[in-house]
């Protein structure tokens, strides 16, 4: 049985390359076998894929996070288009819209948001999207300018209701559980789950973030921990856990484009 955690920020569980390398052969031997790891910034971008770039089953994303819409990076969008020809970068992302916080305003973080959805179209790639308190306008963007290679939900926020809206706009969007979906009162995320097709599920750790009820005693959220979420999601589900890593699996291929 293998797992893909199709999000984990390695470069914010420590700072230390040695470190981030023992996380993932620690990840391996729990049996996730594969890892995107995502950067709010191409400054973490630029610190964490040298490390990390020829290590078997590690995928990257590389983009800009509405947390950075301020300061982004000179020539930000040089940069992206630049990296995104790396070997093993996968996505665009992530990025999105954060209204929680207020990053700079709203028009800049649509700008900016806009602008990647254009380089995943450009570059043939999936997008990761942050969704904070967004949702309205993060629909109503990706109605006009999802790209075809299509975009992740990560860390799934909404409820089922967002979730059938894009479904019946035949947007072909991804539906990424974290931790929280272990939690008790994650209604939204449990009733999310029930009614979306499981082709449709990804599972995630948000490293280090969005620690699973399991290990809730821990400071912080390891890739090592993401078969507990997908032991939570099976028993949602009825579904045998070995079937359902199946699935899971084809599902994180097919959105990245990589062989199963």
């Amino acid at each position: 049985m293998q797992f893909f955690d199709t999000h984990a920020h390695i470069g914010l569980i420590y700072d230390d390359p040695i470190e981030q390398l023992r996380v993932i052969q620690q990840a391996k031997v729990a049996g996730v076998a594969r890892i995107v790891s995502i950067n709010n910034s191409l400054h973490d971008f630029e610190k964490v894929y040298p490390n990390l770039k020829s290590i078997s089953g590690i995928y990257h994303a590389v983009g800009v996070a509405p947390a950075e819409v301020v300061n982004p990076g000179k020539d930000w969008i040089r940069t992206i288009e630049e990296s995104v020809k790396l070997p093993n970068v996968v996505a665009i992302g992530e990025t999105g819209l954060d209204y929680f916080k207020q990053f700079g305003d709203k028009r800049s973080q649509i700008e900016m948001f806009i602008t990647q959805l254009e380089l995943a179209q450009k570059h043939n790639l999936p997008v990761v999207i942050h969704n904070r308190d967004a949702g309205k306008d993060i629909f109503d963007i990706l109605s006009q300018r999802i790209p075809d290679s299509g975009a992740i939900l990560h860390c799934y926020s909404e409820d089922a209701e967002y979730a059938k809206k894009c479904l019946d706009a035949n947007l072909n969007v991804y539906f990424s559980f974290a931790g929280n979906l272990t939690y008790r009162n994650a209604r939204n995320l449990h009733e999310t789950v029930l009614n979306v097709p499981v082709e449709r599920i990804l599972i995630e750790t948000e490293s280090p973030f969005m620690i699973p009820a399991e290990f809730r005693e821990k400071k912080r959220t390891m890739p090592k921990y993401l078969p507990s979420t997908a032991k939570f999601l099976a028993e949602m589900l009825e579904m045998d856990l070995e079937e359902l890593s199946v699935q899971l699996w084809k599902n994180s291929c097919k959105i990245f484009k990589l062989p199963e």
